[in-house]
């Protein structure tokens, strides 16, 4: 029974888990992101805890926790 659950709950959330911390660890300047509330932000510079991050045309800039990037928009207008 231990094993179904593993095979069907546990391993597709650590693998997941796993791709997500290295899409968080993998970004850099100028990448585009989702934070976990839904805000779409460009980063600006990438610190050890945290990701400054430009939310707006006007420039503002927020510190925002890693364990805060939903996901990254990944650039499909290709020239």
């Amino acid at each position: 029974m231990f094993g179904i659950i593993y095979v069907l709950v546990i391993r597709p959330q650590q693998v997941q888990a796993k791709k997500h911390k290295e899409m968080v660890e993998a970004l850099a300047k100028g990448d585009k992101i989702i934070t976990a509330g839904g805000i779409h932000a460009e980063v600006v510079k990438v610190e050890t805890d945290f990701i400054k991050v430009k939310i707006n045309d006007e420039g503002t800039i927020v510190k925002l926790s890693k364990d805060f990037v939903a996901r990254k928009i990944e650039d499909t207008t290709a020239a």
